[in-house]
């Protein structure tokens, strides 16, 4: 018959059996090489992340010329064999490199958040004729004192731009009665007042950051020249994401390190060149490419990383890199103090990456990388690198990795491009969920933050430079451990559910609820008062930046487990990308003097709904082993988001289960001479 014919011709003969359905999402045993299986499971999270053996592969007798064509699948389960037979994480060699990874993170901290103190917009002031910084009450430090304050006067009476005040608003005035940095401003004019504004050729500043000098005060980015100032931040965020989706691209292709070690040199040349900038159209542009490479230091460790790394280790390893350059932020203040200048500050910024420079001699290229491209003459040589630097004996290969490699060193490299997603059935709709996850994380930040700091909340705490500037590092600070208690006990899918529908209702209830109070507290008779929702307001404020913070973090990391090694820096430059989009909506809003804010928020509000649906999607990646090539990244399939009960039979089948039905038609024709318990599918289970 015409079924069985089929089936038998699949099978490679009468007598063989069918592989065992596999658990929903995770990783079956294909059949044919090409499917490059990476095993089930490995060891749970408290088992120490061990990575079970990949079980040996009997290939059918019909498949021989399939199995010649593909390279073994104990060299493609990097994760199941590869991984153990170096030691895992266990050997020194290893938490070397882990450890080479982290350094940088703190120089990353330090360029990530200088716009703050390199663009902070100053207290500003005309000069007044004949009237120096005797009248604005500086002192020859540049510093206020109490005294200082007790002497300093209202400028002149030439009146102010309320959109220039409304700019120099973003940040809050740090005056206050024990003294500060900063003379406090007089209130801002009438509205009445705008044809006159910002007559004054020369002003006094008054820089809340600590600098005596930013870019700002040194080409008077003030009034009419207000706007270069969010170009100038524009430059950096748009070098990001260009640098992203390109060198993700471009490591996919010729490697990581390369990548890594261009992306030094250049940074430090277009990064001390900026120190040199002579108007502010240079600094912008230089400013770009510092951006771009960056992108390419930030996303080139973030894939060697997750390489390294066994699977119940991964996360962790991350978080570690996260918190270290979370010290750059907390010492960045520090240090624009120091420094006293943007030159000074901008040099020591990037002077530090000159220690990296030794990586081209210590770092080697992803061994994962190199297996998955097969590119296995360069993953011989590392492989004895790493026995010899762990004081391994090559001898103790149990599974015959070194000899199977042998076998395969004459096999042509095969790189894929991330444009190969776009054929893929499950992939690409797992990393565009991931990026609209990103996007709407790092988007609506933005949001919360100046809802919580804007100058429309008269909150003395918030008040500050270095309050808001503290505040909004304590909540991520808070946020990143939060994430890893969270991520323990309900995974990353879980945990990603949870922190996206936190931000959904903290931003519905600030934008519904607090409208609300609003219209209520105008009524005398209601008890409400302005400082009601005042507080209201802050307190989703910070539930929401902690949240969103979560989920912009928890998205990329996400991204890097679920993308094959052969496009994982393709994909996880897409989603860097999207969250580089979401961070640049915030001086998008600034340069158009916060018009459209509300829009802004309703639309990113909407963006958490959808977001709630589409992680439903997402597999579970939590003690999975890594995917090496498309075909294993396409097994990463959906679970259920709480797992079955046993001996309950799954609703969703996975690939291994899924039959052929294209003989349907043949049934009818031969349906007289089949058994009874004969079906489409196969015999029917009594």
């Amino acid at each position: 018959m015409a079924i069985d014919r089929r089936r038998d011709a699949a099978a490679g003969g009468p007598g063989r059996q069918l592989p065992p359905a596999e658990e929903n999402g995770s990783l079956p045993p294909g059949d044919a090489a090409a499917s490059a299986p990476l095993g089930g499971r490995a060891g749970s999270g408290s088992s120490g992340g061990e990575i079970q053996p990949l079980p040996a592969a009997h290939p059918a007798a019909g498949s021989c010329c399939s199995a010649a064509a593909a390279p073994s699948l104990l060299l493609l389960d990097y994760d199941g064999s590869v991984l153990p037979f170096l030691g895992g994480l266990g050997g020194g060699y290893q938490k070397t490199l882990v450890l080479l990874t982290w350094i940088p993170a703190l120089f990353i901290g330090f360029s990530q958040f200088s716009d703050s103190f390199l663009l902070g917009q100053p207290n500003f002031w005309c000069r007044g004729a004949g009237k120096g910084a005797e009248l604005a009450g500086v002192t020859a430090t540049g510093r206020w004192g109490a005294n200082d304050l007790a002497n300093w006067t209202s400028p002149p009476s030439t009146p102010f731009s309320t959109a220039a005040w409304g700019t120099a608003g973003n940040l809050s005035s740090s005056a206050a009665k024990d003294g500060g940095d900063t003379p406090p401003l007089p209130s801002p004019p009438d509205q009445g007042d705008n044809t006159s504004n910002c007559d004054c050729h020369a002003w006094d500043y008054g820089i809340r950051t600590g600098l005596i000098q930013n870019v700002v005060t040194k080409w008077d980015l003030v009034c009419d020249n207000a706007w270069k100032v969010h170009i100038a931040k524009f430059s950096l965020l748009v070098g990001l994401i260009f640098g992203y989706l390109i060198t993700g691209c471009i490591a996919d292709w010729v490697g990581r390190r390369p990548v890594l070690l261009f992306s030094i040199i250049f940074i430090l040349i277009f990064g001390l060149t900026v120190a040199l900038s002579v108007n502010v159209t240079m600094f912008s542009t230089l400013r770009f490419f510092e951006g771009f490479c960056l992108a390419g230091i930030i996303l080139t460790l973030y894939a060697l990383r997750i390489e390294l790394c066994p699977p119940g280790k991964r996360f962790m390893i991350t978080m570690v890199a996260s918190f270290v350059a979370m010290v750059g932020q907390f010492l960045m203040p520090g240090l624009a103090a120091l420094c006293r200048d943007w030159q000074v500050l901008q040099a020591l910024i990037i002077c530090p990456f000159l220690l990296m420079l030794l990586y081209w001699s210590i770092f080697p290229e992803s061994l994962r990388w190199l297996m998955a491209t097969q590119q296995f003459e360069a993953a011989k040589k590392l492989i004895l690198r790493f026995t010899q630097k762990n004081c391994m004996n090559p001898e103790n290969d149990i599974k015959g990795i070194m000899p199977e490699l042998e076998k395969e060193l004459s096999r042509r490299p095969k790189k894929v491009c991330i444009v190969k997603v776009v054929g893929t059935r499950n992939l690409w709709k797992n990393i565009v969920v991931l990026c609209v996850n990103s996007l709407t994380g790092y988007g609506i930040h933005h949001c919360f933050a100046r809802s919580m700091m804007g100058h429309e909340v008269k909150v003395p705490l918030l008040e500050n430079f270095y309050a808001d500037y503290y505040t909004v590092a304590s909540i991520a600070l808070a946020s990143c451990l939060a994430m890893c208690l969270v991520v323990r006990f309900l995974g990353r899918r879980g945990g990603l559910l949870l922190f996206m529908i936190l931000t959904a209702l903290a931003s519905l209830l600030q934008l519904g609820l607090l409208n609300l109070i609003g219209k209520y507290s105008q009524h005398p008779d209601s008890g409400m008062s302005d400082s009601v929702k005042d507080k209201f307001s802050i307190t989703f404020s910070i539930v929401g930046m902690f949240a969103s913070h979560a989920v912009g973090s928890l998205s990329v990391f996400f991204c890097a487990e679920i993308t094959p090694t052969v496009i994982r820096c393709g994909g996880l430059g897409l989603v860097l990308a999207s969250a580089g989009f979401g961070m640049l909506t915030a001086p998008i809003i600034e340069l158009h003097n916060q018009k459209g804010y509300f829009l802004h928020h309703i639309i990113f509000a909407c963006c958490t709904l959808i977001c709630i649906i589409c992680i439903l999607l997402l597999p579970e990646s939590r003690n999975q082993n890594l995917p090496e090539n498309i075909s294993n990244g396409e097994h990463y399939t959906r679970q259920p988001l709480l797992p079955h009960k046993k001996g309950e039979q799954p609703l969703l089948l996975t690939n291994a289960e899924l039959k052929d039905y294209s003989g349907l038609h043949d049934v009818a024709a031969v349906g007289d001479g089949l058994p009874e318990n004969t079906t489409a599918n196969g015999m029917k289970s009594m």
